[in-house]
């Protein structure tokens, strides 16, 4: 019998991305220099290496871009058969399948996930996203009958670093399918694959400017917001960005959408198959290092089972693999940014010094790069910090209950409403508790599971407007 069952390294080829030194932007269906002559490096977390250079759009640059979309929009798109919009919609689905090991690498390369969300997750569901939108493009009148519905015109849209591809899918697939044109501004830290997405956009031989990609910081994303060229903005990042965008927007007339923070409750009770549970709360708060927005950062146990359940999470997380997100072995790759790494160990840090408990698995750390061990937090209580602020990291805050009532009361305890996982053999106490746990979604004997056909989105902190599904096609129509 084998002594040592260390996996070995099985790293995924990088061969398979091309890349560029540098990158413009990519308007009016061609990559352009940036008027504000301005570029910065994108590197990988896991090395701090460069990757390459990309350009930082200004305010003439946004001008540009929206211009483009404005003149796609009134000059075709908007005019075009939905059945022809559709066959767009498809042919950019079906490229990204067969790319998708080329866009899994990058993905993982630029952004830190491992090589297996990436390839397993990402890629699938962000060409199921345009593959579903592509079927309502011609039925719209049947989506929302006796209302008319029509294009709102251009969609400025602005997507996170946690999942840069799927993201630009949640915001792009619909904006087409409804007939309107789009610049998207992808994040500072993860631009390359919308970068990449460009050659897609051309190899479907989309109609120039119906799509244009601009990078930049937050600044390229505030005249993108404030620009008046735009009809609708979409945001998915953080509450406290979002809150400037609307601040930014009251008294205009631009619709807006917005998809924030969350700090998820995970609610365990005693009746639920236990290591079933334990691989929802490992996949709901270490998926993607936790930079998750739905991730179910807040546990909370009945506390029957409290201590077996600890028990058994502890010795779930010595198994974890931490490491090169571009090893197909690895569970936990590397931090997005050293600004978010510092982050996690300031809130860390707090949690520890306010009292509660920290575990962390025996974990080798690479050396270059930035990484932080999966972390649980035991003996925490409702006023920590840990318990109220989204980390979005690897870290877990677990809290005891005793009847549902007071689970209810424990995960509203908080200023978002985005998520929630309930684990109960019994079906009326799901529905019990979704019914009043304020959240937009509610996952029951699972966690983190998305479907094109599902909405998606919160409520207070988290944001406003939904993503997926018909509730996805709405914010982008207008009615007659």
């Amino acid at each position: 019998m084998p002594s040592d069952w260390t996996y070995a390294p099985a790293p995924e080829a990088r061969d398979i991305v091309t890349l560029e030194e540098r990158y413009g932007l990519f308007v009016g269906g061609r990559w352009v220099e940036p008027r504000s002559g301005e570029t910065y490096t994108t590197i990988s977390p896991a090395t701090e290496e460069p990757i390459a250079e990309i350009a930082q759009a200004g305010k003439d640059d946004v001008d540009l871009a929206v211009g483009a979309a404005r003149d796609a929009h009134e000059n075709g798109w908007s005019a075009i058969s939905p059945s022809e919009r559709a066959k767009y919609l498809f042919r950019i689905a079906r490229i990204l399948q067969e790319r998708s090991r080329e866009f899994a690498v990058l993905e993982s390369l630029n952004g830190g996930k491992p090589i297996r969300e990436s390839r397993d997750v990402d890629l699938p569901l962000a060409a199921a996203h345009f593959f579903y939108y592509a079927g309502w493009a011609d039925k719209l009148e049947y989506a929302f009958p006796n209302r008319r519905p029509q294009p709102v015109g251009v969609a400025g849209q602005i997507i996170p670093w946690n999942f840069p591809l799927l993201m630009l899918a949640w915001k792009i697939a619909p904006a087409l399918a409804a007939g309107n044109t789009v610049v998207l501004k992808p994040a500072e830290t993860t631009p390359l694959t919308a970068l990449l997405f460009c050659d897609v956009v051309r190899q479907a031989e989309l109609p120039p400017g119906v799509v244009n990609i601009v990078t930049g910081d937050g600044r390229t994303g505030a005249e993108l917001v404030k620009h008046p060229g735009v009809d609708k903005i979409a945001f998915t990042g953080s509450t406290e960005v979002g809150k400037a965008i609307q601040r930014e927007l009251a008294g205009t007339e631009k619709r807006l959408t917005l998809e924030l923070g969350g700090k998820a409750a995970n609610v365990i009770f005693d009746d639920a198959a236990l290591d079933q549970a334990v691989e929802g709360i490992i996949n709901g708060i270490y998926f993607n290092q936790g930079h998750v927005c739905c991730a179910g950062s807040r546990l909370l146990v009945q506390e029957s089972i409290y201590e077996p359940l600890i028990g058994k999470l502890k010795r779930r997380l010595a198994t974890l693999r931490v490491g090169d997100p571009l090893d197909k072995n690895t569970d936990v790759g590397a931090i997005n940014s050293k600004a978010q790494l510092d982050r996690i160990k300031e809130l860390v840090a707090a949690g520890e010094e306010e009292g509660a408990e920290i575990y962390q698995p025996p974990c080798r750390l690479p050396e270059k790069g930035y990484w932080f061990a999966p972390t649980v937090f035991t003996n925490v209580a409702q006023s920590y910090r840990i318990a109220q602020e989204e980390i979005f990291g690897p870290v877990l805050s677990t809290l005891t209950f005793r009847t549902p009532e007071e689970a209810v009361e424990k995960a509203n305890n908080t200023a978002y409403g985005l998520s929630a996982g309930v684990w109960t053999e019994k079906g009326s106490r799901i529905l019990w508790m979704a019914q009043r746990l304020r959240a937009g979604v509610v996952w029951a004997n699972t966690y983190n599971r998305f479907d094109p056909a599902s909405p998606f989105g919160g409520y207070r902190e988290s944001g406003f407007g939904r993503e997926g599904g018909l509730h996805g096609l709405e914010p982008y129509l207008e009615f007659e």
